[in-house]
């Protein structure tokens, strides 16, 4: 058994050392990895179309929606909430009334990663179905 457990960290730690995340909090799933600068580029370009925006103070994706009352944003945070409860990635946000800001990042890798576009995409439909 011990032996098993180390072989795992000394696993994670190769993980963590290839994608750039911190060894004990390596997501272990291929969609967690970081953006390539070719792969980043496009998806910035396309998230920016979408309303996204770049936060200059860290490497976070933002955006704010707004819905016609607190009981569609509402039901909008839950269904969000509900798919970043399986994927086991949450977004930062804030609600006052009928907006909703909304800050991705993966927090493990302090940057930006094909996680946080996943949800991004995930997020985009639930809005647009409100």
């Amino acid at each position: 058994m011990a032996a098993a457990l180390g072989t795992r960290g000394v696993t994670r730690r190769v993980l963590a050392a290839l994608w750039g995340c911190s060894p004990g909090r390596v997501a272990m799933s291929a969609d967690a990895h970081l953006l390539t600068a070719e792969e980043r580029n496009q998806v910035i370009l396309d998230l920016k179309t979408a309303g996204w925006s770049e936060l200059r103070e860290r490497d976070a994706i933002y955006k704010e929606f707004s819905f016609k009352n607190f009981n569609q944003a509402f039901g909008f945070m839950s269904r969000v909430a509900l798919q970043a409860e399986k994927m086991n990635h949450h977004p930062e946000w804030f609600n006052a009334y009928n907006k909703v800001q909304i800050t991705l990042t993966s927090h493990d890798c302090g940057q930006l990663t094909k996680r946080d576009v996943k949800l991004a995409k995930f997020i985009e439909k639930a809005a647009a179905s409100m």
